[in-house]
């Protein structure tokens, strides 16, 4: 047997690594991604049938962000965790509780059969949703970057960006087919197939990570924290801030995309088929676009991509909906196609950006609470207040549009503020989030640092 090239060698371990960070992700945010189709376009009958549809729709995103605020709480658990006692046994129990949970909220009665307890254990199991996702990015953007090979940090971290993106062709894709099967009538059994699947499809990525990780033990590490988040906030309190600003502004946007832009669609007057089709292609786009992006950090630096890509998606705002009100179809999978580009600009080199604000005996508390708390403040409100910017603004998405731009802005300054350490190595990383500490950066840090930007 002919032994490998060392281009199929390499390959190995980052398939490896995808299939634990990427993929796992992807099935944890199907289940995310299929709750947000389903309060767009089934739960205001389901669980509100006493509202007026768009009232409903408000409501049913409530609850659906009613998840996002269990979601520090569970970065701040499972990054303590992960950072105490390893990546491995933090990612297994989020994927555990992510897949319970979507299980159970496929099995739930209606307020028809259970009345106000319907809504109430709707939200509940939401909690328990979110409280698992809050651990599950930072350890899934950690497996991925701490195993990248030099200079490939920003693409093996959007692995887990593109799981993102799979998760929603999974998602969009499961609800398009029931849609298609049962006719657009989703209210019945129909939305329920999906949540099921999911709970079934979680064992797949329980498999991928109960295999022995590529990654360093917690226990070997030079310095185990006793409380890493106390000293997350001692020593990085300024990382902290930008970190969670720019989580605020990326995951609004992100939202606003993938839940608001569908039930606005059908508002417009698209079927729901058609709209999870529209998901379909922004989530095709997201998992071509992020590693691109990723990539694309690696040769010339974080805070640009990030910066332009910002740029670039505020003004994609204002071209979406002009193009999805002319009603044309293939118009409109342009627009959605055109936005999941622009938010893999951002997407993609996220995770390695912002992981490289910490060194590495905290740096799962430290990414998983800073992007977890702009995640609840950003993702938690983004549907719920560009559907109230809509009504208010009588059906005009401009005020939306706007919305966006002002997150967006908010991307672009944090990045800026942010230290640019795409070219630097994993130790030196370390060292150079530790110099911070002192307020000093040693001499060969210095050094590794001139040479980065020579580089860049």
């Amino acid at each position: 047997m002919a032994k490998p090239t060392p281009r199929q060698a390499g390959l190995r371990p980052a398939f490896k690594t995808f299939c634990v960070s990427g993929m796992g992700t992807a099935l944890e945010f199907y289940d995310f991604i299929i709750y947000g189709t389903a309060a767009a376009l089934v739960f205001p009958q389901v669980f509100f049938p006493q509202m007026d549809r768009l009232t409903a729709t408000l409501v049913a995103f409530a609850a659906f962000g009613a998840g996002f605020f269990a979601r520090p709480l569970g970065g701040m658990v499972f990054g303590h965790f992960g950072d105490r006692y390893g990546r491995q046994k933090a990612l297994v129990i989020t994927l555990l509780l992510m897949g319970l949970s979507t299980f159970l909220i496929g099995c739930l009665p209606g307020q028809a059969h259970l009345g106000t307890w319907a809504p109430a254990l709707l939200v509940l199991l939401r909690l328990v949703q979110g409280f698992a996702a809050g651990g599950e990015w930072g350890g899934a953007a950690l497996f991925g970057i701490e195993s990248a090979p030099p200079g490939r940090r920003g693409l093996w971290g959007s692995f887990t960006s593109m799981g993102i993106g799979i998760g929603g062709i999974l998602g969009s894709g499961v609800f398009a087919l029931v849609s298609l099967a049962y006719d657009d009538q989703l209210t019945g059994i129909a939305w329920r197939i999906p949540f099921w699947l999911g709970g079934v499809l979680v064992l797949i990525g329980l498999y991928a990570r109960l295999q022995d990780p590529p990654l360093e033990p917690a226990k070997a590490l030079p310095v185990r924290v006793r409380l890493p988040l106390l000293e997350v906030l001692r020593r990085r309190p300024r990382a902290v801030l930008l970190c969670t600003g720019v989580a605020f502004g990326y995951v609004t946007i992100a939202y606003i995309g993938s839940t608001f832009f569908m039930a606005y669609a059908t508002e417009a007057g698209y079927g729901s088929t058609e709209a999870l089709v529209f998901d379909l292609a922004l989530s095709v786009a997201i998992v071509l676009s992020a590693p691109t992006f990723g990539h694309l950090s690696d040769r010339l630096g974080r805070r640009w991509v990030m910066i332009l890509g910002a740029a670039i998606m505020a003004l994609g705002m204002f071209a979406f909906f002009p193009m999805l009100q002319q009603h044309q179809v293939g118009l409109a999978v342009l627009a959605y196609v055109m936005v999941g580009v622009f938010m893999g600009a951002t997407q993609g080199p996220i995770p390695a950006f912002l992981a490289e604000q910490f060194p590495r005996e905290i740096r799962y508390s430290g990414i998983s609470a800073s992007y977890q708390i702009g995640a609840a403040l950003g993702g938690g409100t983004a549907s719920s207040v560009a559907t109230a910017i809509l009504m208010a603004n009588g059906g005009d998405p401009t005020g939306v549009a706007i919305y966006g731009c002002v997150a967006l802005t908010l991307v672009a300054l944090c990045s800026w503020g942010l230290k640019e350490t795409a070219g630097l190595s994993m130790a030196e990383v370390d060292g150079f989030a530790e110099a911070g500490r002192s307020g000093a950066v040693g001499a060969e840090g210095a050094a590794s640092g001139a040479r980065s930007r020579i580089r860049l």
